[in-house]
């Protein structure tokens, strides 16, 4: 696999390792407590990148397949690179969080299901991610577009999508790690 590829593949990953190891070092008591009524708890954390995930996949996936379809003699560059979008919305996606983002409706969490049901569907979840990485060997992933959920005037490369997304994973998997902090000084 691209070796740009391969890196978008171990963030995904390393996203995914930090939950869990979250997960195991919080009761699952505090998971569904807020810090304040501003703030998210860390179940909603979860649930809003299981939102995030479901609105992206299917845009992900149409777009490789324009890639594979539209492909022509394009091969896959040396290196990867995000659009200049892409690459903004990438540098904000990441922890520590110094700009914040009002989120759309869509994909505000609204429900409190149980703290497995949440994980369980976050790895299932990063596994089709996951499977859009490794799809996309080959394509010329600069030259193929996909428009955010988010807001539809905004869009960028594939490949700066592939990146944004588990940056995006990682700045909310702190997000609920302050979470934790804030409920474990609160408890003392």
């Amino acid at each position: 696999m691209h070796a740009d590829l391969v890196a978008v593949s171990e963030e995904f990953r390393a996203a995914q390792a930090q939950l869990h190891r979250l997960i195991r070092s919080v009761p699952e008591s505090r998971w569904h407590q807020r810090p304040d009524s501003a703030r998210w708890s860390m179940a909603e954390c979860i649930e809003h990148l299981n939102l995030t995930a479901k609105a992206y996949l299917p845009l992900l996936r149409a777009a490789l397949e324009r890639g594979r379809t539209e492909r022509r003699l394009d091969r896959a560059p040396r290196r990867y690179r995000r659009d200049p979008v892409g690459w903004l919305l990438w540098r904000m996606a990441g922890p520590p969080v110094r700009h914040r983002v009002k989120t759309t409706s869509a994909f505000i969490p609204s429900s409190a299901r149980p703290l497995r049901e949440l994980v369980a569907e976050f790895d299932r979840l990063q596994e089709e991610q996951l499977r859009c990485v490794m799809e996309a060997e080959g394509l010329p992933l600069g030259r193929i577009w996909v428009r955010s959920p988010f807001d539809p005037r905004i869009r960028y490369n594939a490949y700066s999508c592939l990146t944004i997304l588990p940056r995006h994973q990682q700045r909310h998997v702190w997000q609920a790690e302050q979470v934790a902090a804030a409920l474990e000084r609160a408890a003392r």
